[in-house]
């Protein structure tokens, strides 16, 4: 079986490299997806990459993943912060996702300091610079091989 993870990387990442190098780090979104897919392949998994500035984009995504994707691993951006639309969705398809963040999220503004996401989320890696990916990849990998052992 194809073990396929949909990546969606929400408002503002294809700046990556470039915006508030200091919080993000250099790395180029690019680089980030280059790095993520070599990482996969070590555990037999297929990426498939979307990066949108807007929500609905973000949502139809979510929502189309059913029956093709495994899980999802999802760094909403700003829209960690607000959007009920991209968190109903999640909860909608009930696909194992993961939440990633660059940054802590929860060392920075008070207003970044809350995920409505959160709650309807298998889990939450955050602050770990770009690596936070390659952490939520092992994690999609350990969900997937336990769904698929049950």
């Amino acid at each position: 079986m194809n073990k396929q993870i949909l990546v969606l990387q929400g408002p503002n990442l294809n700046l990556l490299g470039t915006r508030e190098p200091n919080i993000y780090g250099i790395k180029r979104l690019e680089e980030i997806h280059r790095e993520m897919v070599e990482y996969a392949a070590e555990f037999g998994l297929v990426l498939h990459f979307l990066q949108s500035n807007h929500e609905g984009s973000i949502i139809d995504a979510i929502q189309q993943a059913v029956g093709t994707y495994q899980a999802i691993i999802i760094n909403a951006a700003a829209f960690t912060h607000y959007s009920v639309a991209i968190r109903d969705a999640i909860s909608a398809v009930n696909i194992p996702t993961i939440e990633v963040h660059i940054s802590n999220i929860y060392s920075r503004e008070d207003f970044r300091n809350h995920s409505v996401i959160a709650p309807v989320v298998t889990g939450q890696i955050t602050g770990f610079g770009s690596a936070s990916y390659l952490l939520a990849l092992q994690a999609a990998n350990f969900i997937i091989n336990q769904r698929d052992d049950n």
